[in-house]
């Protein structure tokens, strides 16, 4: 009988390549994968852009430089391509992708609707479209206990209240990502003012607005929808290789998926409306039952908003912070590839 194991994989997006990311696609991947990188860095040069190399080799991690969308897209999907190819096929058999907000990018490539090459100019394309938009942006809210269990009645009062702002004239709020545990609302001015004045009492952090984010995932995104469909053309999409559990839940089959509804979905649907992980996350697990589910990098942030979508349905018995960590420490379920000893596991 074969030890290989089935695995779930799960692209990370905005806000994971920080501080401690600096240098580590030079690091991990610098000497195995220097044709991939030499192609990033001359799709980035052509363009007249820093390229990957150079941001990543920087002496030091800026805020305003690194965090900003053009900047940030790139270098988060070249860790995360990278890592995904790291992956010990021979140990895991990858049997589904999806990834969250930015990352369903990344996944699109993972999963072979796009090139490797073409993924990161989508990525690229789409790190400067981001900063196309109205005026706005996000904030990031907990619906959770210090065990991960929703607060009864919390999630519903919030929306409430975000239906109550998006109907007052002159505001715009609406759900931008649901995290499971978390909830990330995006809006204009007066609708996030709003709501972090009215917000009801909330565990762990208080409401926190988000630096340097726009409303992504809310049709006040329609500049970038836009500039996508007409620079992105949908030769660059195929039928996927594996299949792809995108922000809606939706399965896109492999070999049987029509590019131009990919295309259609990832320029459209996906930038203008709310991007359900926690959901993506549920119906790849019920779907597909894998054994594990890796995280690449950079990175490893979105580990909890994996869990306590997992603790959310209760898969495998895991109905709280605790049962997950034990879990973690006797077969481990998620495998983060920013974890050195995970990593191990991983690439082999």
């Amino acid at each position: 009988m074969s030890d290989r194991k089935t695995a779930l994989v799960v692209a990370p997006g905005r806000g994971t390549y920080g501080k401690g990311e600096l240098g580590s696609i030079a690091r991990l991947h610098g000497a195995r994968f220097a044709d991939v990188i030499a192609n990033f860095d001359a799709q980035r040069a052509e363009r007249g852009q820093p390229t990957v190399t150079e941001l990543d080799g920087a002496e030091r991690f800026s805020v305003a430089t690194h965090m900003r969308g053009d900047v940030a897209a790139p270098l988060i999907y070249a860790a995360t391509a990278l890592d995904y190819l790291s992956i010990d096929r021979e140990r895991f058999d990858v049997v589904a992708v999806a990834g969250n907000s930015m990352g369903w990018y990344s996944a699109l490539a993972l999963g072979g609707a796009v090139s490797v090459a073409d993924g990161f100019r989508i990525s690229n394309a789409m790190g400067l479209n981001s900063q196309t938009h109205g005026p706005g942006g996000q904030i990031l809210l907990q619906v959770v206990d210090e065990e991960w269990r929703p607060v009864p009645g919390l999630r519903e009062a919030l929306f409430g209240l975000v239906a109550d702002i998006g109907s007052r004239p002159g505001h715009a709020l609406a759900l931008s990502i649901d995290l499971a545990g978390m909830l990330v609302l995006a809006g204009n001015e007066e609708g996030l003012a709003a709501m972090l004045a009215e917000t009801p009492p909330t565990p762990g952090r208080d409401p926190l607005r988000l630096a340097g984010h726009g409303p992504f995932h809310t049709p006040l995104m329609f500049g970038s929808s836009d500039k996508a469909m007409a620079e992105l053309p949908v030769s660059l999409f195929g039928r996927p290789t594996i299949p792809m559990v995108d922000g809606r839940g939706h399965i896109w089959r492999r070999f049987a998926s029509d590019p131009d509804a990919i295309r259609d979905y990832t320029f459209g649907h996906q930038i203008l409306a709310a991007y359900d992980f926690a959901r993506s996350v549920q119906v790849a697990v019920r779907e597909f039952a894998p054994d594990v589910l890796i995280l690449p990098g950079p990175g490893d942030t979105l580990g909890g908003a994996i869990a306590q979508s997992l603790i959310g349905i209760e898969w495998q018995g895991i109905a709280s912070k605790a049962d997950f960590a034990a879990r973690q420490v006797s077969d481990p379920i998620l495998l983060s590839m920013a974890r050195a000893e995970q990593r191990a596991l991983v690439t082999g």
